[in-house]
């Protein structure tokens, strides 16, 4: 598979003895909106739900943290998701949070990963199939392993000031990246990181809510002044939406890009890390 599959490619696939489907929808905890109660009531057939929420170190005060790879591996073949899979994901929320999902997917080992163009807003639109419920879902075994060069934390972005050998991207609100924009958390402070550009996420997409692609997303990049052949980390408020950002690098043929998983949550909750505030 591609990087990024059709709605026409996976209705055309849908019952393939190979292929899994995720919804990876995830929701701020005071949206008022829950994920698993949604996807019971209408998902893409064969569809099973990946709880991003649970599916984190529970052991971390930060949210959104990776699980350790054996957590992982163990909710992967609860859900049937296993070695020799295609594993198409998708979701409905406002923060793109497929991209996570796709991101923990193949940081742990999973081979044949794509996420689905316009998610299941784009789906429902065109009057595509759904079910309800839960489906019965099937052990399979899953091959764990980390890709340590994908993640990065906050040793690596101390070192990073100093080096200066990857560019570091965050994907928030550019209200926020200036320090214009309070944090949500009265304790944490504003800003960005030193030396960092701002590409807010929401860039990557057209209204309709499909991705940019080609040199229409190459050039959302270049607007950000982020140079695509230096090395890449990106960065967010809890490590969410900087993997849209790294799907989307991705998406260029970039290689040599990583995650900053405690994102603005550690580093500006951290009175010792340094700040800056206004413009990049």
């Amino acid at each position: 598979m591609e990087l990024l599959v059709s709605t026409e490619w996976l209705a055309k696939e849908l019952g393939a003895s190979d292929l899994r489907i995720v919804d990876a929808t995830w929701h701020m905890p005071d949206a008022g909106r829950n994920a698993a109660a949604e996807y019971e009531g209408g998902h893409i057939p064969g569809a099973v739900f990946m709880d991003l929420a649970e599916i984190a170190d529970s052991n971390s005060t930060l949210p959104n943290m990776l699980p350790p790879p054996e957590k992982f591996a163990s909710r992967m073949q609860s859900l049937g998701l296993g070695d020799g899979s295609r594993i198409v994901v998708y979701d409905d929320s406002p923060f793109k949070s497929a991209t996570r999902a796709w991101w923990m997917l193949t940081l742990f080992g999973a081979h044949d990963v794509a996420i689905l163009d316009g998610g299941l807003a784009k789906w429902k639109a065109e009057g595509r199939p759904l079910e309800n419920g839960k489906p019965a879902l099937r052990h399979r075994h899953f091959t764990v392993w980390k890709d340590e060069s994908g993640v990065k934390n906050k040793a690596d972005i101390l070192a990073n000031l100093h080096s200066k050998d990857a560019v570091v991207v965050d994907a928030r609100g550019a209200g926020r990246f200036t320090g214009d924009e309070k944090e949500p958390r009265p304790e944490m402070a504003s800003g960005h990181i030193p030396g960092s550009r701002n590409l807010p996420y929401s860039n990557l997409f057209h209204a309709d809510g499909t991705w940019k692609q080609g040199e229409e997303l190459v050039a959302a990049f270049k607007e950000a002044g982020v140079d695509l052949d230096q090395p890449m980390i990106t960065t967010c408020g809890s490590g969410m939406t900087a993997a849209v950002v790294l799907f989307g690098a991705r998406m260029t043929g970039k290689k040599d890009v990583s995650l900053y998983d405690g994102s603005w949550s550690e580093w500006g909750l951290d009175p010792d890390t340094p700040k800056a505030t206004g413009a990049a």
